[in-house]
């Protein structure tokens, strides 16, 4: 008997609770896979993840660090036939969403560039899940991309996307755009996409959300007065103080200050965004190693800092024994980029009974 990780919707997002489960239950593969955010969720409901694929090297090392399988994280999926594929009885993919965001679609479309599915580089890996199920017919599948998903292109985008899971797969499909903010203290809204190959009663309504904005940032932020054991390197000392380093120079808070001033001036609502212990955030981005813009934690007679890794990694749902193995760039990058943990737990919750009964089914 084993112990799984499962982050409850009640709980607070910064403690993993302990659920004592039997032996694996289902298999599943993970596409796609970043730190593994996906992954977390379905081992909470006693799933084994039998393939992983992720082209970052970096984020093979965090991977690889908190999931330690002795076997190797496949890079290029494209490079992979299918039939090379272990069986499974559930997919997961947080298919590349860059082609399909309002940035990315901003940036390509300034550069001249192609994007969503005319997109050569990463908007096509989309349709390496629809081979990888059509030759596997896995008896569910779950897929998350941003929200801009369903809108990009007019909804033609969306249009393809449902009509090749639906029409040209067979597969029930059932789709909610689900905030972070009923779990964790930031906004980040995200589309998933949960599909069952045989018809069942599954339904996003079954979901436990609590009311929006109850999560507050104390429940991620160091305190740094002596409630909590240093954190090397983010914080030191006995107090746990935050490192220096976090802190904004006075160059880059000048900087922050007059951009914002500017654009508001133009009436954009470009800025920074200052949070305290009783606010909720803005989304993070991948882009957060930059400056941190986005969200600045106030410092009362200092220049606000930014958050640490590991703040970012409380905010995303992950646990305090997740290992943060790379540079803070890449932990900035690979925070911004992942699932938020406590929202996928519970829809791999609701997904369970349904996982449960297409297995028994299949012998």
């Amino acid at each position: 008997m084993r112990f799984n990780s499962l982050l409850l919707p009640d709980a607070d997002p910064c403690i993993v609770r302990r659920m004592t489960i039997g032996g694996s239950m289902f298999r599943f593969i993970d596409l796609f896979a970043g730190i593994g955010g996906l992954r977390r969720a379905m081992e909470s409901i006693d799933g084994t993840c039998v393939f992983t694929s992720e082209w970052d090297r970096f984020a093979q090392k965090t991977y690889h660090a908190n999931y330690p399988d002795n076997r190797p994280v496949v890079g290029d999926i494209q490079q992979v036939d299918a039939e090379d594929i272990p069986a499974h009885d559930v997919l997961l993919a947080g298919f590349p969403c860059q082609p399909f965001s309002i940035a990315g679609v901003s940036k390509k479309n300034a550069l001249g560039r192609a994007h969503g599915f005319d997109d050569e580089t990463q908007g096509t890996l989309f349709f390496d899940v629809l081979r990888i199920l059509k030759h596997h017919r896995p008896a569910a599948f779950l897929l998350e991309n941003v929200k801009n998903l369903m809108s990009h292109d007019k909804g033609r985008t969306w249009e393809v996307i449902e009509r090749k899971l639906r029409d040209d797969l067979g597969y029930h499909i059932h789709t909610r755009v689900i905030d972070a903010l009923h779990f964790l203290p930031q906004h980040r809204e995200r589309i998933v996409i949960v599909g069952f190959r045989e018809e069942c009663d599954f339904s996003f309504d079954n979901m436990i959300l609590s009311p929006k904005g109850q999560v507050k940032m104390s429940r991620v932020l160091h305190p740094q007065n002596g409630a909590e054991l240093p954190v090397p390197p983010f914080t030191a000392g006995p107090d746990a103080l935050v490192a220096a380093k976090y802190t904004l120079s006075d160059k880059l808070w000048s900087y922050l200050q007059n951009y914002a001033a500017k654009h508001k001036a133009k009436g954009n609502g470009f800025g920074f965004g200052l949070v305290g212990p009783d606010d909720t955030c803005r989304t993070l981005s991948a882009r957060y190693y930059k400056d941190g813009s986005e969200i600045l934690v106030a410092q009362p007679g200092r220049n606000p800092r930014k958050l640490t890794p590991r703040e970012c990694a409380r905010i995303m749902g992950y646990p305090e024994d997740f290992k943060i193995p790379v540079s803070d760039t890449q932990a900035y990058r690979q925070f911004g980029n992942s699932v938020a943990v406590p929202v996928f737990a519970e829809v791999a919750r609701i997904m369970r009974p349904h996982i449960e009964v297409a297995v028994d089914q299949n012998g």
